[in-house]
């Protein structure tokens, strides 16, 4: 009860207003407030009160609009960007050099023998002028197993309602399927096999684009037989022979150990030639291989992963690498790669060097020189932008990790579809690294997983989900390239030169090389200057408080201060509600006692005068002195 009675004094004590009701705190706040307006209110007539009344509620209700508006700015997390030029001695950066072929043709060609043999005997009859002039009838029989596991189809337009589908290798198709092509067509024909196959209709070379109506697709299924299929279509019979051609050889490479493929590559002494750095001579010995799905047996040039990256002394093409290579043309794989040179690509150290999206070509032939230019992008982290330093915080396994190599969005990108691949298809694609315990997906183990994985590779979900889940990172190194050529060697000096190049490689006498696989590159900084680009963040709290203040000023004539008198005037309207709400549970207490007791207590003259009358009824009575007196009635006090 002490305890109760305390709290209540002090409430009292704390509550600093004039009185304990609300009209008397507003009163003495607008009459004592340094905010213009209140005063003016309580000061003035009738009219001029309530003018300035609607001014007042006008002005602070502008101030708190553009509070509003200036707090959202700030927590929008707006970042600024600037360029600054630098000069410093640079990092040379590391450069991968690849063969735009991954594999020597004289060593798988014992592995592609059938598939070549398959694509030929198409474009026989795909090309043939008429019929009965094929050179089919006097070669082996072909295998057809591989080729109905993911078949090359013609699909005839020249009925655009009712395509139909014919398979190169088959023959007298009747309207009446219903296989949906690449789109939305339909095909009219059922495909069906006859001991004596006879081409399809042949596609004359010389036609109009009026007269061509006839399209090459590349058939994937579910699995075979199933008429779950989708037709991908292509504008040119060159396409759709080397996606075919690719995913075949896919499926064949795939089986492969990765120690007979690295052998069946392009080897580091056989490629490269020669090797300068500065005034430094170097060799083969001096790059580390990887191996790379796209272009085999890679060789990258001060990656840092073993040893200190080389710093480049000076700019100039004198001061940076100078190689020449040998890419032997002649030993391509006809039907796989149709570009001819050597892929090269500039990056940081320990970065994973992806080629297909980044790399450039080095035509043979040529000499080709690349001036670097180096810009160094800064980016803020949470909450400006959603990047990341080192990839820990991303949700996707990195399976890039496995080389040692540092995070980047496009290794997140790969192992994000890959993981996906693995979860849909049951099997791994060839072309991304796996996780321990999946295999690489063929047609023997996996029938449909062409069908699997051009599906998933075209969902626009799928996709949207990688690009969600991974991040680009905050602090990267960009290398601008500035390309120019010539011929080389020139015809007046190539006879010496491909002399001294094939004895250096071969000990050989003879010319070993020639004008279509020899390359010569030269990587050097065209300057020292390096441009930075970093993120700062465009509204900060300093300028979010000083926003606020010039706001409140402006419109009300307000300082910090007045917004501390404000504080106070609504911690005192606390004070007050509570004591009423203390007063209220008092007063209804009192209330529950009386319903209780409905008579008023008595007074202590009455308690006295009824006391002195209990006595002279107990001598009345009779009663001894030491005996009880009788309890008085009920109702009596």
């Amino acid at each position: 009860m002490n305890l109760k009675k305390y709290f209540v004094r002090a409430l009292h004590r704390l509550q600093k207003g004039p009185g304990y009701t609300y009209k008397e705190l507003l009163v003495w706040y607008c009459d004592n407030t340094n905010t213009h307006g209140p005063k003016r209110i309580i000061k003035e007539g009738p009219k001029k009160k309530l003018i300035w009344f609607f001014l007042t509620l006008l002005f602070a209700s502008l101030v708190f609009w553009q509070w509003g508006i200036l707090i959202n700015t700030y927590l929008s997390y707006n970042v600024t960007s600037s360029l600054s030029i630098g000069f410093k001695t640079m990092k040379f950066p590391a450069v991968t050099v690849c063969n735009a072929n991954p594999f020597k043709y004289s060593e798988v060609k014992h592995l592609l023998k059938e598939l070549d043999r398959l694509i030929e005997a198409a474009l026989e009859r795909i090309l043939q002028p008429a019929p009965g002039n094929s050179s089919e009838n006097t070669s082996p029989p072909l295998d057809l197993g591989l080729w109905h596991q993911i078949p090359l189809v013609l699909i005839d337009e020249h009925d655009k309602d009712n395509p139909i589908i014919l398979d190169i290798f088959e023959s007298n198709q009747t309207a009446g399927g219903n296989q949906t092509a690449a789109g939305n067509q339909t095909a009219a024909g059922d495909q069906t096999a006859v001991g004596n196959q006879t081409a399809a209709p042949p596609v004359p070379v010389n036609m109009t684009s009026e007269e061509k109506k006839y399209k090459l697709a590349v058939k994937l299924c579910s699995h075979q037989g199933s008429n779950n299929c989708t037709y991908r279509n292509f504008t040119s019979a060159a396409q759709a022979v080397t996606e075919w051609y690719i995913l075949q050889s896919t499926s064949i490479l795939s089986k492969v150990p990765l120690q007979e493929r690295i052998r069946m590559g392009y080897q580091a002494e056989d490629m490269i030639l020669a090797c300068l750095y500065g005034a430094e001579p170097c060799n083969y010995k001096n790059f580390t291989q990887i191996y790379h799905p796209d272009h085999g047996n890679c060789y990258i040039f001060n990656w840092g992963m073993d040893e200190e990256a080389l710093n480049s002394s000076n700019p100039g093409a004198e001061f940076g690498l100078k190689l020449i290579l040998d890419i032997s043309q002649q030993d391509y794989i006809p039907y796989l790669s149709s570009a001819a040179g050597a892929r090269l690509m500039l990056h940081q150290q320990k970065s994973f060097p992806f080629l297909k999206d980044q790399g450039i070509y080095a035509m043979a032939g040529t000499e080709t020189s690349i001036g670097v230019l180096v810009d160094e992008l800064e980016r803020m982290g949470y909450p400006y932008s959603d990047c990341t330093m080192n990839g820990s915080d991303v949700p996707v396994k990195n399976l890039y990790g496995q080389y040692n190599t540092s995070y980047s969005i496009q290794a997140c990108l790969r192992s994000c579809f890959q993981n996906h691949m693995i979860e849909i298809c049951g099997c791994g694609h060839y072309m991304f690294p796996l996780p321990e315990g999946v295999n690489y997906c063929n047609n023997e183990d996996n029938p449909g997983w062409a069908y699997c994985y051009s599906s998933l590779r075209s969902s626009i979900r799928h996709r949207q989900i990688c690009i969600d889940s991974c991040k680009e990172t905050c602090n990267d190194t960009q290398y601008k390239m500035t390309i120019s050529m010539a011929d080389w060697p020139s015809e007046a000096s190539e006879d010496w030169i491909f002399h001294i190049l094939s004895y250096e490689r071969d000990m050989s006498t003879n010319v070993t090389l020639d004008r279509n696989g020899i390359i010569k590159l030269n990587i050097y900084f065209q300057e020292y200057n390096y441009r930075t680009i970093s993120e700062s963040a465009a509204t900060t709290i300093v300028w979010l408080l000083s926003s606020l203040g010039g706001q409140f000023g402006f419109w009300m004539g307000g300082s910090v201060l007045c917004l501390i008198e404000f504080g106070e005037i609504i911690i005192d309207s606390l004070w007050i509600t509570i004591i009423n709400v203390i007063s209220w549970c008092k007063g209804l207490k009192q209330k529950r006692v009386q319903v209780r007791y409905p008579d008023a207590p008595p007074t202590v003259s009455e308690l006295v005068e009824a006391h002195t009358n209990l006595g002279f009824q107990h001598e009345d009575a009779g009663a001894l002195p030491g005996e009880e007196a009788l309890p008085p009635e009920p109702g009596t006090p």
